[in-house]
């Protein structure tokens, strides 16, 4: 046999004609070599891992077949489901039983693999995390708590949630109460403007809202001088002889002379309908003020 027909070992050099061998990055090994170079150590009897057993590997760490067993009860893990705890590895039932919690609701223990809610401390299966309305499962959805027991977001809103009296939706977050009623902030709004009043002044007439603004411009009183609303009673001058308001002198924006004698030319007008509702004459004196005589039919005395 010529040397190029020759297929030994890439190693010892030994010749692999009629011998079993491995591959290993396209190089031919025998049995013994390959073992000595390559085989992992098994965790549990520190012996290489032979190319007659199975190498079981968990967190590049490896065991034979044999060797893969629970820490606590012994028993063999191969196809099995195991959890590890600590560095050790366990069969579920080892591990349930000293380290898994129990469900809240069932009692019982919540194996390892299996899915599991948790809240505030407490554990549940999947399947017993239920709606204390509904009794559905809640899964991953959202949830609220309330009074000990948990309600999916559409039955909170149906038991608990107040109703905005104007759209009459769930109110779930913030709002705002006006008259002992509940109100979306964006749905509590100016009946005048529709401008939303969360967080703004404003008034009310016959039960209804207004900003400033509006109820100014509606119901407040006008100035006879300026025209505007009078917004403040501070501000008002009632003139009760002819029913007619006014800014104080010193707050209103107009005063201007002309103004002035208007106003005082109305109520001239005013006094000398009174006087002469009473049969007053008004008479002037040779000082030039004015000054008033009545007239007497019964006899004097």
């Amino acid at each position: 046999m010529s040397t190029s027909e020759r297929f030994d070992c890439h190693y010892c050099k030994d010749s692999l004609l009629g011998k079993k061998y491995i591959m290993k990055d396209d190089t031919q090994y025998c049995t013994k070599c390959y073992e000595n170079l390559f085989a992992n150590c098994c965790e549990e009897c520190s012996t290489p891992i032979g190319c007659n057993s199975k190498d079981l590997s968990y967190k590049d760490r490896h065991w034979h077949e044999q060797c893969f067993k629970c820490a606590k009860c012994s028993r063999s893990l191969a196809d099995k489901a195991f959890a590890a705890r600590d560095d050790l590895l366990l069969c579920t039932e080892c591990y349930a039983h000293d380290y898994s919690s129990k469900c809240i609701t069932c009692k019982k223990t919540i194996l390892p693999g299996s899915r599991k809610m948790e809240y505030k401390g407490n554990s549940w299966h999947e399947t017993c995390f239920l709606c204390h309305r509904c009794q559905q499962p809640m899964g991953t959805k959202s949830f609220i708590p309330k009074d000990n027991g948990y309600f999916c977001v559409p039955c909170f809103e149906k038991q608990f949630a107040y109703q905005c009296c104007a759209c009459k939706k769930a109110i779930t977050t913030g709002g705002v109460t006006y008259q002992d009623k509940p109100w979306h902030r964006e749905c509590f709004l100016c009946i005048g403007c529709k401008r939303q009043l969360s967080g703004q002044r404003f008034t009310s007439r016959e039960n209804y809202p207004y900003c400033l603004e509006c109820f100014s411009n509606l119901y407040a009183k006008k100035c006879v001088g300026c025209t505007k609303p009078i917004t403040s009673e501070s501000q008002l001058m009632f003139i009760h002889s002819f029913g007619s308001h006014s800014h104080l002198y010193k707050n209103c924006q107009k005063k201007k002379k002309k103004n002035l004698t208007k106003m005082f030319q109305i109520l001239s007008f005013v006094r000398l309908q009174v006087w002469q509702g009473l049969n007053i004459s008004p008479l002037r004196s040779a000082s030039g003020t004015a000054s008033a005589s009545t007239a007497c039919s019964a006899p004097c005395h």
